[in-house]
């Protein structure tokens, strides 16, 4: 078997698999600000991928090579559909396949999916086991879950390690809490020594409340895990996976740069096939921690097309420049280039054509 996994230098810190976030033209922004060791894609349903709508569907495992190691995570009820969807990833070229386990969102749950899964192990384990075969060993299968569902259940983290998938990443609440409550890492120390009672291989990567890089090597040292994975942290920092950078160091200048350089190359990709407020929801990343931001970030919110939020952006550098420059260098300055640097070429092809 390819697995990645084993081949990732410890502590792993990884992007989580978050909805209408972590799309390709994410990834590659977060790429050239920090690139975590392995990336994920957003929730992709197997029932959906096989469905009329498959065109829509799988513009969430959309990818580019500047995102490697990459992996597909997908959620559904059917293990058959699982079987197909493992081998549908493998000849798009992802590096593993993630069963998500964990989602508490009550819509999919009361389909019996993801966290729903958690109290029906016997369709778990069909599930598991259906996307290894599609998988025939090219790839690693992985779970994402919690802790347990109403309460912190043990046997289900047993259950699913004695199912040997390449990592298990443990959300550190349980369904019922959803992020109400502080995560639980302390008890990532109890499923680190479950996995190595059964002598498993498994890797233990732990979730939850974790905003900074110094901030998970704690956790996992105190675990005794094998990494973290990240999520809701590149919000406030897109360079969060940064060793040497983080947004508060760039000027505001820097900061409007890399907003025009996210949106180009968001248009690029989606043109009009995505709904533009699915972008907007990034500005208030990159309007911030500087005077004049906070209206800034009103206005930034309130546009409707990347000509007008570029509009908004150009007069904010122009006025912004005039206050310190000649004229000169403040239109050099509002003329900059707005892309990302080298940005490969997305696309959703075959294993020929993308590894």
């Amino acid at each position: 078997m390819k697995n990645f996994w084993n081949t990732l230098e410890k502590p792993i810190f990884i992007l989580a698999p978050m909805e209408d976030v972590t799309d390709t033209v994410l990834r590659q922004v977060i790429a050239q600000c920090g690139k975590p060791a392995v990336f994920f894609t957003e929730f992709t349903n197997v029932e959906g991928m096989f469905s009329k709508g498959e065109k829509f569907v799988n513009q969430r495992l959309r990818h580019t090579e500047a995102e490697r190691p990459l992996v597909a995570q997908i959620w559904g009820t059917r293990p058959e559909n699982f079987f197909k969807a493992a081998k549908k990833l493998i000849d798009m070229g992802f590096d593993g396949i993630d069963l998500n386990m964990g989602c508490p969102a009550s819509g999919v749950m009361q389909k019996g999916a993801c966290s729903g899964l958690i109290n029906n192990r016997p369709l778990a384990k069909e599930i598991i086991d259906a996307t290894k075969a599609g998988a025939e060993g090219y790839i690693p299968v992985s779970v994402k879950t919690r802790l347990g569902f109403r309460a912190i259940d043990f046997e289900w983290i047993r259950f699913v390690l004695e199912q040997q998938p390449a990592a298990l990443t443990v959300h550190a609440r349980t369904v019922s809490e959803m992020s109400k409550v502080p995560a639980h890492w302390d008890k990532l120390k109890t499923v680190v020594d479950m996995r190595n009672a059964i002598n498993s291989d498994t890797l233990i990567i732990g979730n939850g409340d974790v905003k900074s890089l110094s901030d998970a090597r704690q956790k996992v040292a105190e675990a005794g895990a094998d990494g973290a994975m990240i999520g809701r942290g590149i919000f406030e920092n897109p360079y969060l996976f940064s060793e040497t950078t983080t947004l508060s160091d760039k000027t505001p200048e820097e900061k409007m740069h890399l907003l025009l350089a996210h949106m180009q190359l968001w248009t690029d990709t989606w043109g009009e096939s995505k709904h533009f407020p699915v972008l907007r929801k990034f500005f208030k990343v990159y309007a911030s921690g500087f005077p004049g931001a906070q209206e800034l970030r009103i206005q930034l919110m309130e546009t409707q097309t990347p000509e007008e939020t570029e509009q908004i952006v150009t007069s904010f550098l122009q006025a912004l420049s005039s206050r310190h420059l000649s004229p000169v260098e403040a239109e050099e300055i509002s003329m900059a280039p707005r892309r990302l640097p080298s940005p490969a070429n997305a696309q959703a092809g075959h294993r020929s054509s993308t590894s």
